[in-house]
């Protein structure tokens, strides 16, 4: 796994480009598309795309492992037209499991290889990081030191006020599970997950579960994707973010079209502007994502990335390990996972 210096090396190569999209001809206006949808922001991202082309969006938000049971309980049929952001390691096994649809974008020429699949079943959309999300009256009121790195979530202090998504469900949480075995080991990697578990009351379905429960005062900690506790801090709750020391997990979200999509071309417009210069623009604006296009424009509320010590999850190696973590996890932990 290859450290990144940090997600905002991405705009570093500032490369002249431009797409027609605003103001541009519409030839797809009036038609619908719907969408598989694990990601934040949605509402005014998809408005802004709607805007563009004519082309009205309707989507089922759901954490990218929901995304994957459903396609296999569908057993190949038919039930949406693309699918936006979540876990690359279940657009991983999607792609290998026949549920996705090869399109090489033209607006992915300038994305760089390693973000993209190389049988063109997915694009790399954004790069997502994984805080930890705290609420400072909360750990006021218990006397509790704020937590260093991911092996401090198992001490004995964080006892009940450590909440977690299931990594079965939630592509955020996985990461974290893949990078904490990476990084310490497998023996030693497992042993902090063993003794965070005993800190964590039970774990949420959805990667936007423990933030919101910290935001709320349940827990004094909750595992974060980024662009949830940005939000979360913007609308005033007593939080604040904080990234580990020994290094956190940045993981990509794709995007990609679905196996015999009904409507392909209207599919293949939206991969499209979500991947132009236009399209990342407006997602950066309205999620904490950097964008994987190296021209886009970074606002400067993300670039506090810039100081956290992100280390970007090989999605091969994390997809091909995938089945082997969770199946451990389930055994171990799983009974702890809300219903």
């Amino acid at each position: 796994m290859k450290r990144a210096t940090a997600l905002l090396a991405l705009a570093a190569l500032m490369i002249t480009g431009s797409v027609a999209f605003a103001g541009s001809d519409k030839p797809l206006a009036g038609q619908n598309i719907s969408i598989f949808c694990a990601a934040t922001g949605e509402d005014k991202i998809f408005a802004e795309f709607t805007k563009d082309t004519g082309i009205a969006v309707n989507y089922l938000s759901m954490s990218s492992g929901e995304v994957l049971t459903r396609l296999r309980a569908s057993k190949g049929k038919n039930i949406a037209d693309a699918w936006y952001g979540g876990g690359v390691d279940s657009f991983l096994n999607a792609g290998k499991e026949g549920y996705l649809e090869p399109y090489r974008s033209p607006e992915a020429e300038l994305i760089p290889e390693q973000y993209k699949d190389k049988e063109g079943y997915w694009t790399g959309l954004s790069l997502v990081a994984v805080d930890l999300i705290i609420n400072e009256d909360v750990m006021k009121d218990k006397d509790l030191p704020l937590p260093k790195t991911w092996e401090d979530l198992g001490k004995p202090e964080y006892k009940g006020e450590v909440m977690m998504s299931n990594p079965t469900i939630s592509g955020t949480n996985y990461s974290v599970l893949f990078y904490i075995i990476e990084a310490y080991g497998e023996e030693r990697g497992w042993d902090i997950i063993s003794k965070m578990n005993d800190n964590i009351p039970f774990y949420t379905k959805r990667g936007s579960g423990p933030p919101n429960k910290a935001a709320m005062g349940e827990v004094a900690i909750g595992i974060d994707p980024y662009d949830v506790g940005v939000k979360l801090i913007e609308q005033g709750h007593p939080v604040i973010s904080v990234f580990p020391e020994d290094g956190t997990p940045g993981f990509l979200a794709p995007i990609a079209i679905m196996k015999d999509a009904k409507n392909m071309d209207a599919a293949k417009a939206f991969v499209d502007w979500c991947l132009s210069k236009r399209g990342q623009e407006v997602q950066m604006a309205n999620t904490a994502k950097v964008g994987t296009r190296p021209d886009a424009e970074v606002p400067e509320y993300l670039k506090g990335l810039k100081d956290a010590k992100v280390v970007v999850v090989d999605p091969v190696k994390a997809g091909e390990m995938r089945s082997e973590i969770l199946d451990r996890w389930q055994k171990e932990f799983g009974d702890k996972a809300e219903q």
